[in-house]
């Protein structure tokens, strides 16, 4: 293993230990926050504001992150970049939960399923079963390698070729984090505009300041720590307001298991209003409209309106985007460097399955947010004279996410004059529900949350690729500690200062931006540590083709389908580009691999040590690897 200095692994009697501290400290943090909801509660029955109670929670929230954050506060790199490899598996896997449950997950998911239905479930099940592929191929070896980042990992598997190696990697890293970042800060924006009455463009740029306050002093440390009680916040604030709606639509207060009865519902309703059904499969059509809002928004001549139908009823889209998503999750570097933090393999095997645990908690209530909304919204809304609609609609039609054009004139809703952007779904619940102001202003802490705590971990891989991949390991190799960190804080905040400015022409809705980002991983990292681990013949020459070609290939398809759906495979979508990315990469890896002289034997040596998924790796002695010069670490190693 690379050993870092001041780098001492626990024993087990101590991670016992640190457990059952950190379980206090956590289960008394959740009381306060039930407590707190509920005050304010009563504080709303006795005539408190309602902007107030906004900015209670979100006072709250930031203020526990910057808490959090300050007291993390660490000098230490091995801290820094693996929060000093203590993480206890549980407490891991809640933080990976919160890292991987972005606004995604807890704002845009749901939505996706109430326009989408049956195929959005394409996302539900590629983003659950990355998690298969992570704990099975992925997440033990990766901890035994004992690195940094992901590029690290390349660097040292792919030693022969290890600067071009680790700069190839540390570019990939930062597109396909930056892609998903921008989504984050989406989801941000719109939370803002709601709930605090701020601009979008001025939502942004506040909620920035909660990812910086935490990310920006102790790294990883302070991140992981404050990813598990953001995970806290958010799994709370994402089941009660669904719970509520079950109980008033049911009387049964359990979506999960009410859940067919919603679709039952929903049918009946579709069927009267004679409305395409929301549980048909494959039923979406290919289209640029995404393009040309985002061509509008930045000034520039939209492409023509055009509606792909060739491939209506077909399943090689789900079936592509599913796959997609799955290998995705398994090569997101802000996801894998998550399992550097725990204190041995063991420890990341458990850890991937307390994150399922924690993910299905979200995951499996999402299809019931979908289904329940719909059928309120079927029920009470459309058929419903414009004029008498509930209340919560003005609030969202004031946002510009939800519009009502009365085409006909005739002053009742229909289905064809309401459009909603799903990104309002899980936020407008709430109100849908009739649940007071308090629930829905804790569902907005629960979204930010989500936002928020993908994003400190996304900046950190964009600023450790900058700061340790390319300048420490590339640029200046003798750059002193407090050089480093240096580097990384400003990478740091001019990363999540360009992730505020590409998110304000909203390109896209916010799990698509996310699909875009898994692509990217899928076509450029999956391969690559799949086949380093499992392939000892995979060289240096063909990781950097692999990389490169299958970043080319995603890229060009995915641009060439968002703006005009013509230019398509299949009928797969800009969303399923990682599926050509993907296979370009392994093709590119295998052939110049094989066309080119193998690994060195101690690579190789290292690999069939790697596969063993207990202890702790030993990497060759400085100055004993082929091409190192006495007294210089293999590439990765410190």
């Amino acid at each position: 293993m690379a050993q870092e200095a001041g780098y001492t692994p626990l024993t087990r009697a101590q991670i016992s230990v640190f457990r059952r501290r950190l379980a206090k400290y956590y289960g008394a943090f959740f009381i306060f926050l039930i407590v707190f909801t509920t005050v304010l509660y009563l504080l709303e029955r006795a005539g408190l504001p309602h902007r107030f109670i906004g900015y209670a929670f979100i006072f709250l929230t930031l203020a526990l992150y910057a808490f959090i954050g300050i007291l993390n506060f660490t000098r230490r790199l091995d801290e820094y970049y693996v929060a000093g490899r203590r993480v206890p598996a549980i407490f891991n896997g809640m933080a990976t939960g919160a890292d991987w449950m972005s606004a995604a997950s807890f704002i845009s998911m749901a939505g996706t399923l109430w326009l989408l239905g049956y195929d959005g479930l394409a996302y539900i099940m590629g983003w659950t079963g990355g998690y298969v592929l992570l704990a099975l191929l992925f997440a033990p070896y990766i901890r035994k390698f004992g690195q940094f980042t992901i590029p690290d990992f390349v660097a040292t598997r792919y030693g022969e070729r290890a600067r071009l190696a680790r700069l190839v990697a540390a570019i990939c890293a930062i597109i396909v984090s930056f892609t998903y970042v921008t989504a984050q800060v989406t989801g941000v924006g719109i939370i803002m505009s709601r709930f605090f009455g701020l601009d979008y463009r001025v939502g942004v740029f506040v909620g920035l300041a909660g990812v910086l306050v935490c990310s920006f002093l102790g790294g990883m440390k302070s991140i992981t720590w404050t990813q598990v009680a953001q995970y806290i916040i958010l799994i709370t604030a994402y089941l009660i307001p669904v719970t509520f709606l079950s109980a008033k639509l049911t009387g049964v207060p359990f979506p999960q298991l009410m859940y067919g009865r919603a679709l039952s519902e929903i049918t009946q309703l579709e069927q009267a209003m004679q409305l395409s059904s929301y549980v048909q499969p494959f039923k979406q059509a290919l289209s640029n409209a995404s393009a040309i809002a985002s061509f509008k928004q930045i000034g520039l001549t939209p492409p023509e309106p055009i509606t792909v139908k060739d491939w209506v009823g077909t399943p090689w889209e789900f079936l592509a985007l599913t796959l997609c998503l799955m290998a995705g999750t398994a090569g997101l570097p802000h996801i894998l460097i998550r399992y550097y933090t725990v204190p041995n393999p063991k420890e990341a095997r458990i850890s991937v399955g307390w994150s399922l645990f924690f993910i299905w908690l979200l995951y499996v209530t999402a299809p019931a947010y979908a289904a329940f909304s719909r059928w309120e919204v079927l029920k009470n809304v459309v058929g419903q004279p414009i004029a008498s609609l509930p209340a919560w609609t003005a609030s969202w039609i004031k946002t510009g996410l939800l519009t009502i054009n009365d085409a006909n004139g005739d002053g009742i809703l229909q289905y064809s004059e309401l459009r909603i952007v799903g990104d309002i779904v899980v936020l407008a619940t709430p109100e849908i529900a009739g649940l007071p102001f308090t629930i829905a202003a804790l569902v907005a802490a629960g979204g930010l949350a989500a936002a928020l705590s993908t994003a400190d971990g996304l900046l950190l891989v964009v600023s450790t690729a900058v700061a340790h991949d390319i300048y420490a390991k590339i640029i200046n190799p003798n750059a002193s500690y407090s050089r480093r960190f240096l580097v990384s804080r400003i990478m740091i905040l001019i990363a999540a200062v360009l992730a505020a400015l590409a998110a304000l022409p909203r390109l896209a809705l916010i799990v698509q931006i996310v699909a875009w980002a898994f692509s990217l991983a899928a076509s450029t990292f999956f391969p690559v540590v799949l086949l380093g681990i499992f392939w000892k013949r995979a060289n240096a020459n063909g990781a950097i083709a692999g990389m490169i070609g299958g970043l080319i290939a995603c890229v060009v398809y995915m641009v060439g389908n968002y703006i005009d759906p013509r230019f398509n495979v299949l009928g797969l979508s800009h969303l399923s580009a990682g599926i050509f990315g993907m296979a370009a990469n392994f093709f590119l890896l295998i052939v110049v691999s094989l066309a080119t002289a193998p690994a060195p034997k101690y690579i190789q040596d290292m690999v069939d040590q790697l596969r063993i998924p207990v202890g702790e790796m030993r990497l060759p002695a400085p100055g004993t690897a082929p091409g190192t010069a006495p007294g210089v670490a293999p590439a990765g190693q410190d």
